[in-house]
């Protein structure tokens, strides 16, 4: 059976020690009194309820699946889920960031990443329950009305109630603006929608008693594509006036998806026949709305596999650690035993190493990202706010695309320290392997967070929000340039920062010549981007390591962070390089195919 254990120390160092999260907290009112501590207790149990309530469900969950009653369209989630779930909701931990305006707990958004993160680590697919509703109450929050806000948040804040969003339909996945859901404008003021869509997570289940769908649709004079698409509020079951709940709504559950992964997730086939909505936002505006939650998606889906990451990184360990093959190369290390634990062969470390270097740069890019989005929200000064949502916007694609790679690299890698064990349901190993994969898929796929991050983050704007992060890299090259023990990690970075610039330009150049030359190198450019932040974010860890060693702190931990920094930058880090001549051997290549692809 697989173990977990919170990684409580390194989120502790990442927030506190690396990012100091804390001094940016303190100039947002809200969190101008939060200190460590504070956070350090809520984590602590929020680590207990990730490992065990929900991480003992994850086997059962995913063996035992969702069912659907074709007569009565309703799901049945594995065993065990909605107890869990209760035991969530009566804990507070949905209300934990927030708004106390409508009963949340206004804690900083960083405690609820990193408990996501642990969630996510020990069980992804029920993780998506509560996930989604973050994603509709944020939308709700931005873009709802006083009343809309008064009728949903409070039950949306408490867990009694959960929220997806509705947008794929068979015949079109990211392209929204294909889409042929209907909403007919009704005397009251409602709407009844008509339409079909597919793979929506958490779409219909039994652990809450209403389920807030936020719905794309378009109106009867809606214009074509993207600019025609509303946005509304269907729930399963309609809201008095009084707050209680009403007849059955016209939304129910057609057929479940039967994937490869994260069985515990009822990702649903749903089907509105004059289902009752109401509008959120403007008519023809419902992107705007729909970002919120897709945005955060995103963020959430790199949570994903950042989770998955580190749980198949601790069970390769424990188990390399524990199981014998062979001797190592240079002589008998277990000489009490017939042969050596498999974590003394060098191949066996790389793997290993590559999933925790993964996993701990990966949380130091999610941490950050989650302290810009408080700054976002809540602080008070207006330039702060904007500059952080240019820097959100470059850092989200990489966020999703980078991780969810990085994630399914690293359980596979994971799985292959078991061998044959790997691929037995019992271990664990395949089900992160399966569940892995998909999250490079859904929110767009990761070609698509490619594109976005080249087209739209970057070349969309002359190259100005990139040069934002530039200037971060830029400064700790300045304050480290002359210390020799960080030249190790500095000199690589300073030298990658100083090629992205020349490299993006290229790029740029040859776009405007050819689009499909950006398409050709989008996908290769958001991994150089992606090392480029991790270099970053790993200097700096490193950074803080040699500070404490210098200063007599014997905390193994420290020994461990600069062993895997210098990993990273040795054996994961020079994949820019090849990146980079891949990327600019340009479109030709691809395009110029028409035989080969015949």
């Amino acid at each position: 059976m697989p173990v977990y254990n919170p990684p409580l120390r390194d989120m502790q160092f990442v927030m506190h020690e690396v990012l100091k999260v804390t001094d940016d907290l303190k100039a947002i009112p809200a969190h101008a009194e939060i200190d460590a501590d504070t956070i350090n207790a809520v984590l602590e149990e929020g680590g207990k309820f990730a490992s065990q309530v929900i991480f003992p469900l994850n086997i059962s969950g995913d063996t035992e699946g969702c069912k659907l009653d074709q007569k009565t369209h309703e799901v049945t989630t594995p065993k065990g889920f909605k107890e869990a779930y209760k035991t969530y909701v009566d804990g507070g931990w949905a209300a934990l960031s927030c708004d106390p305006a409508f009963g949340g707990q206004g804690l900083p958004l960083v405690v609820n990443q990193c408990m996501y993160e642990m969630m996510n680590s020990a069980n992804q697919a029920w993780t998506m329950y509560p996930g989604l509703t973050h994603g509709a109450y944020a939308s709700l929050h931005t873009f709802g009305t006083d009343e809309q806000k008064a009728t949903y948040l409070h039950k949306m804040t408490s867990g009694e109630w959960t929220g997806t969003m509705c947008l794929t339909e068979p015949h079109c996945g990211t392209d929204l603006g294909l889409m042929r859901t209907k909403a007919e404008p009704q005397p009251d003021g409602t709407y009844k929608l008509t339409g079909n869509k597919i793979f929506i997570s958490a779409g219909e289940h039994d652990m809450a008693e209403n389920i807030i769908h936020l719905v794309l649709a378009r109106l009867p004079d809606a214009p074509p594509g993207i600019k025609g698409v509303s946005l509304f509020i269907v729930p399963k079951f309609n809201v008095n006036k009084d707050g209680t709940l009403g007849e059955r709504n016209g939304i129910y559950c057609g057929g479940l998806e039967h994937k490869m992964g994260i069985h515990g997730n009822a990702t649903a086939q749903i089907v509105m026949d004059g289902a009752v909505g109401t509008l959120v936002g403007q008519p023809n505006k419902g992107m705007q709305g729909m970002f919120v939650m897709m945005n955060a998606a995103r963020l959430g889906v790199g949570n994903q596999s950042l989770g998955l990451t580190e749980v198949a990184y601790q069970n390769a360990l424990a188990y390399a650690k524990d199981r014998i093959q062979m001797r190592s190369l240079t002589g008998p290390k277990a000489k009490d035993k017939p042969a050596d634990p498999i974590i003394v062969h060098p191949d066996v470390r790389r793997m290993l190493l590559t999933a925790k270097a993964y996993a701990e740069g990966g949380r130091a890019l999610a941490i950050f990202c989650s302290v810009l989005l408080e700054k976002v929200h809540n602080h008070p000064d207006e330039k702060v706010r904007k500059d952080s949502d240019d820097m959100l916007s470059l850092l989200t694609p990489i966020t999703k695309a980078f991780l969810t790679d990085n994630g399914f690299n690293a359980a596979t890698q994971c799985q292959q320290v078991f061998g044959g064990h790997g691929y037995i349901k019992e271990w664990g190993m395949e089900q992160f392997v399966r569940d892995a994969r998909i999250n490079m898929i859904y929110e767009g796929t990761n070609t698509i967070q490619s594109l976005d991050l080249l087209g739209r983050k970057v070349l969309g704007n002359n190259g100005a929000t990139l040069k934002k992060f530039g200037k971060l890299v830029g400064a700790l090259v300045m304050e480290e340039g002359v210390n020799e023990k960080m030249a190790e990690f500095i000199n690589p970075l300073a030298v990658l920062g100083e090629q992205i610039t020349k490299f993006t330009t290229e790029i740029g150049f040859k776009g405007l010549q050819n689009a499909d030359e950006v398409g050709a190198a989008a996908v290769d450019y958001l991994r150089v981007a992606g090392h480029l932040v991790f270099g970053y974010f790993w200097a700096r860890m490193a950074q803080v390591a040699l500070r404490e060693i210098a200063a007599g702190n014997t905390d193994p931990f420290y020994v461990a962070k600069l062993q895997t920094a210098r990993f990273y930058f040795a054996k994961l880090f020079p994949e820019t390089a090849t990146l980079m001549r891949t990327a600019r051997s340009g479109s030709k290549v691809l395009m110029d195919t028409d035989a080969a692809l015949a």
